[in-house]
């Protein structure tokens, strides 16, 4: 069983949904881009009872407040986001699983804010969104999403109204690593029903990126300082196996590169059966892996 919890923000709230004894040890899971809190929903009823789970909807996704009209969804904001609800909890250290988009957000608030987190579980991610090498590309990154928000603005069209079964068809097309099951999931908390059907729930703004890049050079330096305590698992099928790769993940290869020439003795980097949304689809496959991490003393030992 779970419970919902609101968390005030000066934009409205931040929502979420809670596992476990209050008492327990402090978990908070991030979702990724345009998913909700009900992607762990499946996952942690298979992790460890005597921990407390509290799963957030970032604003403009699931039940969460949108950021405020004219704003852009800065990844620096989605940072920020986690320090409000563990100073709203009273947490001081806590553990953060974050899967996907999630993983990134983790990641930073670790690098920033490295006395509160005890341990870092990242789901097919690396913790990590890695500059572009060239110095024109990363300037047309920023230009696109300025332009973006100024289009959705003077487009003004109000949310497109779909049918159940459209509305989880065309979950499933965009995220071609979900079963028909996950998206239901996703849905129930990504979507409002309407007298005319369902409306997804997430802003628009939200679907421009702009992200805060770092070089492989600073991502190693800094996972160097928060070494013994990450966890990092990437599935066979998913967004982060180096031959698998398409052309828009340039990223990944140097940074597994990374971990196995400079950090392999620090950080356990675990491959799992399964796509993307494996902690969704079959979190049997995970939670194994993740129990013996999050109930481990010394943390380097063999999962």
């Amino acid at each position: 069983m779970f419970s919902e919890v609101k968390f005030p923000v000066p934009w409205g709230h931040v929502a979420a949904k809670a596992w476990g004894p209050p008492q327990g040890h402090p978990v908070l899971c991030l979702h990724g881009w345009l998913d909700n809190a009900n992607t762990f929903d499946r996952l942690i009823p298979l992790l460890p009872t005597d921990h407390h789970y509290v799963a957030v909807d970032f604003s403009g996704h699931g039940l969460s407040s949108h950021r405020p009209a004219g704003s852009l969804y800065h990844f620096l904001d989605y940072v920020s986001e986690v320090r409000r609800v563990a100073a709203a909890l009273q947490w001081r250290r806590f553990t953060l699983m974050g899967h996907s988009m999630g993983g990134s957000v983790a990641g930073m608030f670790c690098f920033l804010y490295p006395e509160m987190v005890d341990k870092l579980i990242l789901l097919e991610n690396l913790g990590f969104l890695l500059a572009p090498e060239e110095t024109e590309a990363w300037l047309k990154s920023k230009r696109m999403a300025i332009d973006r928000l100024l289009s959705l603005e003077a487009k003004q069209q109000p949310p497109k109204v779909r049918s159940p079964e459209a509305a989880l068809q065309r979950l499933l097309e965009a995220n071609r690593h979900l079963t028909a099951e996950g998206g239901a999931i996703l849905l129930q908390r990504g979507a409002t029903v309407t007298p005319a059907g369902l409306v997804y729930n997430r802003d628009m703004r939200a679907r421009t990126q702009n992200r805060e890049s770092l070089t492989v050079e600073q991502c190693v330096k800094l996972l160097q300082k928060i070494q013994d305590r990450v966890l990092i698992i990437v599935a066979q099928d998913g967004l982060l196996i180096p031959h698998k790769l398409d052309s828009r993940n340039p990223f990944v290869k140097p940074l597994r590169e990374a971990f196995e020439s400079v950090l392999k003795e620090h950080i356990q980097l675990v491959e799992v059966p399964g796509s993307h949304f494996v902690h969704l689809n079959e979190p049997e496959v995970v939670s194994g892996v993740i129990s013996n991490f999050l109930t481990a003393q010394d943390t380097r030992a063999r999962l």
